[in-house]
């Protein structure tokens, strides 16, 4: 999950106003101490911490709102300070003139070419024509990687092996740019922002003008990353920022605050290894989830990506009707594994990200998954179609052929027909307002506001 350590220190800390009898000025004084330290750990920039709980504190002193309780009202300005600390709101990148030129920039290991692969990936699922093109000429694998990458991807690759120059590189292919609605060019880096770095990014920019100069940073160089962030908007005037590596235990802190420091917007921020794990930046979606709100918009996105339009026609109406079989739980479990690992899944619903469901849990999730996907493939057509027909003596012969044990398929039906009670719940129920109404009491108990 994105920022694992800070998400739980700032989930911590509010379950403490939510959970407090009184709201006064000890438990104030002790939120922001809390928050202090959480973003500390996390490398966020000192100076930067303590003004935020410097504002945090004095609006706190501020009258309550009609229709709010003080714990409320605490808990939206530690909400509404960290969203504007991290940029307010999102800043997109407008598709404005066809090529719309990308160049991205940065360090070694920060994640460039990988990232390239990612932004191709982003933009051509929402139907724009996309080619890249590598600059790097230092790093031995980077032409064979984005080469790769594209081809995985699917988008146009441009770029020559053995030429060392990396302006002559892009102007070989300059006149083919145009029939391309978006262009990415992934350049060269260094181990540090060394002078040569910066003469060759200032040639590489002055040929390639691009649209969008967007610095990669990873989340895990701590605070090195904002004197990063200032030498190369200084260099090449950085117009956003995109934090690879956010997932797992990175701190981040370092990272997310360098670009406070920059006035450079971030843009995206990479969340895993996969081609997908790319996401744009919403600071107020991105608070949401740190602190166990989830976030229903990119929820919805990720299940439009995972299911067609028929598909979910199809399960609508089966919804409404009741009726459900292996099959539709089969192909349901292939279009979840889409949208991404169970945790991930879970830190977008609203209110689960708040539930301290240990990592071991969601693992053994995620093995459920695949073992019951073994199972099914072992069923006949039949039996997935009817799986009132599965007695003794076939589940016997479904664990051998799928190499489950026994009580593992018992399992697997037991989901079934939990899955199919609650369907038959709502037969007949065509308004999704008391459809919501039903699902509300059965949604667990997470940080509310």
């Amino acid at each position: 999950m994105v920022l694992d350590k800070l998400g739980s220190s700032l989930k911590e800390t509010l379950n403490k106003i939510t959970k407090s009898v009184f709201v006064d000025e000890k438990l104030i004084n002790e939120l922001v101490k809390d928050l202090q330290r959480a973003l500390l750990q996390s490398d966020t920039n000192v100076k930067l911490v303590f003004d935020l709980t410097k504002r945090i504190k004095e609006r706190a002193k501020d009258k309550t709102p009609p229709g709010l309780t003080k714990r409320e009202h605490l808990v939206n300005i530690v909400y509404g300070e960290l969203t504007n600390f991290l940029g307010k709101e999102a800043q997109d990148i407008k598709i404005e003139k066809k090529p719309t030129k990308i160049m991205l920039v940065g360090l070694f290991g920060s994640g460039k070419t990988t990232t390239t692969g990612k932004l191709a990936k982003y933009y051509k699922k929402r139907g724009y024509k996309v080619a890249v093109i590598q600059t790097d000429t230092w790093r031995p694998a980077a032409y064979e990687q984005l080469q790769q990458l594209s081809k995985d991807v699917g988008v146009e690759f441009f770029g020559m092996k053995n030429e060392k120059d990396p302006v002559a590189v892009y102007l070989n292919f300059e006149e083919k740019f145009k029939d391309y609605d978006i262009i990415i060019v992934d350049t060269a880096g260094r181990d540090a922002l060394s002078d040569e770095l910066v003469g060759e990014l200032n040639q590489i920019n002055a040929a390639v003008q691009a649209d969008e100069r967007l610095l990669v940073i990873s989340a895990d160089v701590g605070q090195a990353a904002q004197k990063q962030a200032q030498m190369f908007h200084d260099s090449c005037n950085v117009t956003g920022v995109i934090i690879t590596k956010l997932e797992g235990t990175a701190k981040g802190g370092g990272a997310l605050s360098a670009c406070a420091v920059t006035n450079a917007s971030i843009k995206f921020i990479g969340v895993g290894e996969k081609v997908d794990d790319l996401e744009t930046f919403d600071p107020e979606r991105f608070v949401g989830r740190l602190i166990g709100m989830g976030d229903i918009t990119l929820l919805l996105e990720k299940a439009q990506e995972a299911f067609s339009e028929d598909q979910a026609k199809d399960m609508s109406e089966k919804f409404l009707k009741g009726e459900f079989n292996l099959v539709d739980l089969y192909e349901q479990m292939k279009s979840l594994k889409k949208m991404g690992s169970f945790g991930k899944i879970m830190e977008l619903v609203p209110g689960m990200g708040s539930l301290k469901l240990p990592k071991e849990m969601l693992d053994v999730q995620e093995g459920k998954l695949e073992k019951w996907k073994f199972a099914m493939d072992s069923m006949t057509q039949e039996e997935l179609e009817t799986p009132d027909i599965l007695n003794a003596p076939r589940i016997d012969r479904i664990a051998v052929g799928s190499g489950l044990r026994v009580p593992e398929i018992r399992e697997l039906l037991k989901q079934y027909r939990q899955s199919k009670k609650m369907m038959k719940m709502f037969k007949g129920e065509g308004d999704v307002n008391k459809m919501m109404s039903k699902l509300k009491g059965k949604m667990p108990k997470g940080f509310g506001m």
